[in-house]
C-alpha cells in the first residue's frame, strides 16, 4: 500500500542529482517542486549555487518546469525572472499538473523526472503517472505551512510501515 510513496532515487539536495547519468538515461525534462526543494518556503529568489544549477540542468539538454501547490504570485515572482515556466495552485499530487507540465515541455511520460521534497505530493503524484521519482530533503522545514506539516505526520507513519516492511533502507538514504 505504502510502496507507491517510494522514489526512484533520494538524494539530499538537487545539486546530488547526477544530470548527466539521468540524461544518458534518456529523460529529457525535469519537474521539479519549489517550496522546499530548490529554496526555503520564505525565500523569494533563487540562490546563486541554485541559479548555477539551473544553468547547468538546460546546458545538459534538459527542459525544466516548476510545478508548485503555491499561489501564482509566489511562483512566477520566483521562476520569471530566471525565465522558467511553471504551474502554479498545482493541487498535487493529481495528475493534471504533471500531465500539463509535460505537455507544457513537450515530451513523453518515460522521458520526465519528477524532483520534490513530499512523499505525499511529488512522489505519489510521479509514481502514480509511472514518472522517475527523485526525492530530497527539505531545504526549511521551519517554513512550511500547516497542510505540508499534516503531509510531514503522514509521511512519518508511512516511513515507519515501509521501514518495518523492508521497503526503507536508511542506509540507502541519501547518496
Amino acid at each position: 500500500m505504502f510502496e507507491i510513496l517510494i522514489p526512484k532515487l533520494r538524494v539530499n539536495t538537487v545539486f546530488d542529482i547526477d544530470l548527466e547519468d539521468l540524461y544518458a538515461k534518456g529523460y529529457r525534462g525535469i519537474i521539479t517542486d519549489l517550496d522546499n526543494t530548490l529554496v526555503g518556503a520564505k525565500m523569494p529568489l533563487a540562490t546563486p549555487e541554485l541559479i548555477t544549477w539551473f544553468e547547468r540542468v538546460k546546458k545538459l539538454g534538459f527542459k525544466l518546469i516548476i510545478v508548485s501547490n503555491n499561489r501564482m504570485d509566489r511562483v512566477a515572482a520566483f521562476a520569471t525572472p530566471l525565465d522558467i515556466q511553471f504551474v502554479h495552485q498545482a493541487r498535487k499530487p493529481r495528475n493534471a499538473p504533471f500531465r500539463k507540465a509535460i505537455s507544457m515541455m513537450g515530451l513523453r511520460d518515460q522521458e520526465t523526472i519528477v524532483v520534490g521534497d513530499q512523499m505525499m505530493t511529488d512522489v505519489y503524484g510521479g509514481n502514480r503517472m509511472g514518472l522517475f521519482t527523485v526525492l530530497v530533503l527539505p531545504v526549511s522545514i521551519a517554513d512550511e505551512g500547516w497542510a505540508t506539516r499534516i503531509n510531514r505526520r503522514l509521511e512519518k507513519i508511512a516511513l515507519k510501515r515501509l521501514r518495518k516492511k523492508g521497503l526503507w533502507l536508511e542506509e540507502e538514504k541519501h547518496q
